[in-house]
């Protein structure tokens, strides 16, 4: 994959700030693009992503907006729009877990997980789908996870949440095919972020020693994958889900 793939591009990262979000946008960058690096309360660290992005790439910007309010998102889409011009390339990343064990789970902590990691990424591709089937060109990755592919008691909610991104990304691809937009999606394992920092030091060496590969991902080796998946070098696949969990899950 050459570094200038995505010269002329423009796209949007949600939950961009930091994490998975922010390799994305690191690598998305060097890789020519214009990247809009969405956040909904970490101002400081979007600030800081836009900062990394611009010196590796042409353009960056951060943008505000909660990805589960029509409205916001509506609002948000429209300024990138005017700063950075049609949005060629969705990663819908945006995303919240919590360890809740099924005593603890309520119709709350339901509500706000799907609204977050489903309803969300159905509110923001129906905002950016439009502009992309007028431009017969779209790209968009939906970061699922392992959970959607197996059994998780103490994230009920998330891993129900990760199974319907998959379900989605299959549906919408094929819906969208037509009109030249690519849409699938990454299901990463446990990565070293700031979402493993509650979890308990026995349960990290349970998962470590649960992978083949003896050892946690990294953000930027999910950032890879998503990159391919925008790119050409994967432009005979739709609608798929690529693990990447150093073989903690594997497909048949």
């Amino acid at each position: 994959m050459s570094e200038p793939d995505f010269e002329n591009r423009t796209v949007l990262v949600t939950g961009g700030s930091r994490g998975i979000g922010r390799a994305c946008c690191l690598r998305l960058a060097k890789a020519g693009a214009c990247v809009a690096v969405n956040y909904h309360r970490q101002e400081a660290d979007a600030a800081e992503t836009v900062r990394m992005c611009e010196a590796a790439g042409p353009k960056a910007i951060a943008v505000q907006g909660d990805v589960a309010d029509e409205a916001s998102v509506a609002a948000m889409v429209a300024r990138i729009n005017s700063k950075l011009g049609p949005i060629d390339m969705l990663v819908n990343n945006a995303g919240i877990f919590e360890y809740v064990m099924h005593e603890e789970a309520t119709l709350e902590h339901w509500r706000r997980t799907i609204n977050i990691n489903l309803t969300g990424l159905f509110i923001v591709t129906w905002a950016v789908k439009s502009q992309m089937i007028a431009r017969n060109f779209g790209r968009i990755v939906n970061m699922s996870s392992i959970s959607g592919l197996r059994s998780r008691p103490y994230g009920i909610a998330y891993a129900a949440s990760k199974a319907g991104v998959i379900g989605f990304t299959k549906s919408v691809s094929e819906a969208l095919i037509s009109h030249n937009i690519r849409v699938n999606a990454v299901a990463p394992g446990l990565i070293e972020t700031e979402i493993i920092d509650d979890v308990d030091a026995p349960v990290l060496e349970r998962i470590v020693s649960e992978t083949p590969m003896k050892r946690i991902g990294q953000p930027d080796e999910v950032a890879d994958v998503v990159h391919f998946l925008l790119s050409e070098a994967s432009r005979f696949m739709v609608g798929q889900t690529l693990v990447a969990c150093g073989g903690r899950v594997m497909l048949p």
